[in-house]
């Protein structure tokens, strides 16, 4: 049996496929059998045109055993389509999950090439800006502050930034406690722009600073300490 699913499973022309005796069965019955396992599977006839030939074919026969059958081989064909389809969407909603993933942690450029198997050469940039920040008093702050409370405030501080730099020709390198590294000019090259990027980008963050609210401290001003270093 193995052997003969290999062979089926190869898909080599002539495709293997069982023999057929005319003198056993029937012409019309032998086309039926052909046609089922016919390599495209939009040739197949589906069970409701095999139910009205077999039920042709089978008059003399009796008809309530022969449905039954055929109702349960289509129960079970419509089950496992269902079963297939239900598990090719998990799969592909997890590969979505993993390929976001991949995206947060990696630059698009070094994902897609990651996706496509390709090794991820290291490349050398001769001129870039590289943006820092931290919060002003921020020791000071967390000592006041719950874990949890100092766990929101980065969140929110965060969220509210990188929905900033996404109108800006940056990428966001990394978060380490309250320090937020971007540059621009890699991983895509921008010529001599990636300065006026990342200072257009500061002045933004700025600005979105003196309107940010600390949760468990509104009456704090947050106050951003920057630092831009191009070469």
């Amino acid at each position: 049996p193995a052997e003969i699913v290999q062979k089926v499973r190869n898909s080599q022309k002539p495709y293997f496929r069982p023999s057929i005796d005319i003198g056993v069965h029937s012409e019309e019955l032998a086309v039926l059998m052909e046609r089922c396992w016919a390599q495209e599977p939009a040739e197949r006839p589906d069970f409701g045109q095999i139910k009205i030939f077999i039920r042709r074919f089978n008059k003399e026969g009796s008809t309530s055993i022969l449905d039954n059958l055929l109702s349960r081989m289509e129960q079970y064909a419509n089950n496992l389509e269902k079963l297939v389809e239900e598990r090719t969407q998990a799969y592909l909603e997890e590969k979505r999950k993993a390929e976001n993933l991949l995206y947060q942690i990696l630059p698009h450029s070094v994902a897609e090439q990651l996706k496509r198997g390709e090794t991820v050469r290291a490349e050398a940039f001769d001129s870039v800006t590289i943006y820092f920040s931290d919060i002003v008093g921020f020791t000071a702050l967390s000592a006041e502050s719950t874990p949890m409370q100092v766990v929101t405030l980065l969140n929110d501080l965060y969220t509210c930034f990188d929905a900033i730099i996404d109108n800006f020709d940056v990428y966001k390198v990394e978060t380490i406690g309250d320090a937020y590294m971007v540059v621009s000019g890699l991983p895509v090259r921008n010529g001599k722009l990636h300065a006026h990027e990342i200072v257009r980008m500061a002045l933004a963050l700025l600005e979105a600073v003196k309107t940010f609210k600390i949760r468990h401290r509104p009456n704090d001003q947050l106050r951003l300490r920057i630092g831009i270093h191009t070469g």
